[in-house]
């Protein structure tokens, strides 16, 4: 079965954009929402194996989207994409716990890149938990 991914962001033009470059290059499904709420409710009913989501949207922020991830699946990595990155928030995520922290414009290489990565290392830590 396929690795499935959850993108979240309020821009519709950026979730068909990673779609395409996500689904065109890889055996990934891909679920989108531009509803932070929405993404909860979907993580609810579906297997999701990691999170790509927007930093600023409203309602519910990336940020505080991770922090509501993290209280029902602490196990699924979380991706913040943003076109306003600062290091200031970069580190701020990083403390969180978020896998990994990428600004827009991002390249389609260095976020396939990012999202391997991202899962390999989160299959390796599944498997370490699973041997202990």
């Amino acid at each position: 079965m396929p690795q499935r991914i959850l993108v979240v962001d309020d821009e519709l033009d950026t979730l068909m954009l990673l779609r395409v470059m996500i689904e065109g290059s890889t055996d990934y499904e891909v679920e989108t929402t531009s509803n932070g709420f929405e993404a909860l409710k979907i993580l609810k009913g579906k297997d999701i194996d990691l999170i790509i989501s927007d930093l600023s949207m409203p309602g519910l922020n990336g940020l505080e989207l991770f922090d509501e991830v993290k209280n029902i699946r602490p196990d699924i990595p979380i991706i913040i994409v943003t076109a306003y990155g600062s290091l200031e928030i970069a580190d701020e995520a990083m403390k969180k716990g978020v896998a990994d922290f990428i600004t827009k414009p991002f390249r389609k290489d260095n976020i396939l890149f990012t999202i391997n990565r991202v899962l390999e290392l989160a299959r390796v830590q599944r498997e370490n938990i699973e041997q202990k």
